[in-house]
This record gives C-alpha cells, sequence and structure tokens, in this order.
C-alpha cells in the first residue's frame, strides 16, 4: 500500500498496517511511547533527518536550551502571553521542553515552510526538521547548541498494535531475513 510518509507512521501506531518504511521522527511523533505500538527494526541508512529547536540568529544571547527558557519566562513576563513555537512536531516538542524544564511557550501548529514563522511573525522560535541547516540559514534561523531533538532516518518498524496471523509473521520475518534485520 501506497500511503505518505506521516501516513505510514500512524497507521503503525495504530495497527492498520504491519509493516512501514518511513522517518524515525514520523514514527516517534505519532507514537511517542513506542513500547507496545511500534518496533524500529532496522536503520535503512537514507531519509537522514535531524528534529532541532531553531531561534533567530539576531538573538545573540540565546544558544542553548536554558538560555530559551529564560527568555520564555523573560517574554511570558513581559507581553502577558507566551512565546510562540511553530513546529509540526507537538509530541516531541512538548516532551523535549518538559525534560529540559520549560513551560512558559505555546506551539503554534505548522503544516508547511515553518522556518519562515518566525520572519512571517506567526511564531518566535521552531522546531523542524533539517539535512544541512541551509535552509534554517537562508531564513535568520541558529539551531541552539543543545537543540538537537532527534537524530531521524528512515526505518522499518512494525506495528505492535495490529492483528499478526501466522501468515503475517511469516512474511514479515521473511521480508526482515532479506532485510538483516530482526523481529523479537
Amino acid at each position: 500500500m501506497l500511503l505518505s510518509s506521516s501516513e505510514i507512521a500512524s497507521s503503525l501506531a495504530g495497527g492498520d498496517v504491519h509493516l512501514g518504511v518511513t522517518g524515525e521522527d514520523l514514527i516517534r511523533e505519532a507514537a511517542p511511547v513506542l513500547e507496545g505500538r511500534v518496533a524500529l527494526l532496522k536503520p535503512l541508512g537514507f531519509g537522514f533527518a535531524d528534529v532541532v529547536v531553531a531561534v533567530p540568529r539576531s538573538w545573540i544571547d540565546v544558544s542553548t536550551m536554558a538560555d530559551l527558557d529564560d527568555i520564555c519566562a523573560a517574554y511570558a513576563h513581559r507581553h502577558k502571553k507566551r512565546l510562540r513555537i511553530a513546529t509540526k512536531y507537538a509530541q516531541l516538542t512538548r516532551a523535549f521542553f518538559a525534560h529540559a524544564g520549560i513551560s512558559d511557550y505555546r506551539i503554534v501548529p505548522s503544516a508547511g515552510a515553518t522556518e519562515g514563522a518566525p520572519t512571517a511573525g506567526t511564531a518566535e522560535a521552531i522546531v523542524d526538521i533539517t539535512t544541512t541547516g541551509a535552509t534554517l540559514r537562508a531564513n535568520g534561523l541558529k539551531i541552539l547548541d543543545d537543540g538537537v531533538i532527534l537524530k531521524s532516518q528512515a526505518q522499518l518498524a512494525m506495528s505492535l498494535a495490529a492483528r499478526w496471523n501466522e501468515a503475517q509473521r511469516a512474511a514479515a520475518a521473511a521480508f526482515a531475513e532479506r532485510l538483516g534485520a530482526r523481529i523479537a
């Protein structure tokens, strides 16, 4: 079955497909807790992209998540509203920001061209994917020193939520063996 990358991830998490190839970033966004839902069987060595936190380059005093936390708190105090983070990775962003102890922010959903959100005035910072950083730099953004949320690549993944019969298990095992993947 041919599906978009994000549909593959949500279909794996929901148990609608048995095996799929898509980016780990999309899988982890669709199923923030993989245990019992999706098993990553084999990284496939293509489709590399990092999910990163990026801020305007003009923020010269902001280079870490701790600096961003300070900015978020000051912004909330000064403007009486939370700093906006544009992203299509809401789950990954929430988890990463919570781990960093940042709570004074608001997620602005972005369906595309996320890197343009600060220039357009729809967000102050972003969480997005990048391979080289060129698009971020072209939009006047920089990645925080400790702002890499996930180093992603294409993955062969298996749904643990799908119903598996013996024929499907045998087909999946044969396919995985050809790829050199392991099915637990």
